[in-house]
C-alpha cells in the first residue's frame, strides 16, 4: 500500500520519534523512505546580498547533516532511503516533493499538547493540501 514514504525534517531531535514510526510502516512493505530537508527562504529575507550566501550554504550544510542522520537511523533491514534537500517556503517545497516524487504517505511530527493548535503551520498546511495521506505523530513541546 505505501511503496514510497516522505518524512520532512528540520533537523531536529524530537524527528527520531517520527522516523520510528516510519520504520514501523515501512518495514517489510519494500516501501523507500524519502527524507526531505528545506531550506526555508524566509530564514534571510532581510539579508544583504553579501551574508545571503553564506546563510544560504550554512543552512544547507545544516540539511546535509540532518537528512544524513535521519537516514542513518532507517538504514536497517529492508529500508531503502533516499535524501533531497531543496530550498523555498517549506509547506510549498513538501507538497511540490510529494507531487513530482509520486509519494505516497508523509509522515511528519507535530508539537505541542495545546488542541486548538494541535499541527504546527506547516503540518496544518501539509494536512490540508497534501494530495497523499499524513501521519502526524506528537513529537511534544522542544
Amino acid at each position: 500500500m505505501y511503496h514510497e514514504i516522505l518524512v520532512p525534517t528540520d533537523g531536529s531531535e524530537p524527528i527520531a520519534t517520527v522516523l520510528e514510526h516510519t520504520g514501523a510502516v515501512a518495514e517489510g512493505r519494500d516501501a523507500r523512505v524519502h527524507i526531505l530537508y528545506v531550506v526555508d527562504d524566509r530564514a534571510f529575507l532581510t539579508l544583504g546580498e553579501e551574508m545571503k550566501d553564506d546563510v544560504i550554504e550554512n543552512l544547507r550544510q545544516e540539511g546535509q547533516t540532518a537528512v544524513e542522520a535521519a537516514s542513518k537511523q532507517l538504514e536497517t533491514g529492508d529500508i531503502e532511503v533516499t535524501t533531497a534537500i531543496t530550498r523555498g517556503k517549506p509547506a510549498d517545497e513538501i507538497i511540490a516533493y510529494v507531487e513530482d516524487e509520486g509519494i505516497d504517505l508523509v509522515t511528519m511530527g507535530t508539537r505541542g499538547d495545546d488542541t486548538s493548535n494541535l499541527l504546527g503551520s506547516t503540518a496544518q498546511t501539509i494536512v490540508t493540501n497534501a494530495p497523499a495521506p499524513v501521519l502526524t505523530v506528537n513529537i511534544g513541546e522542544e
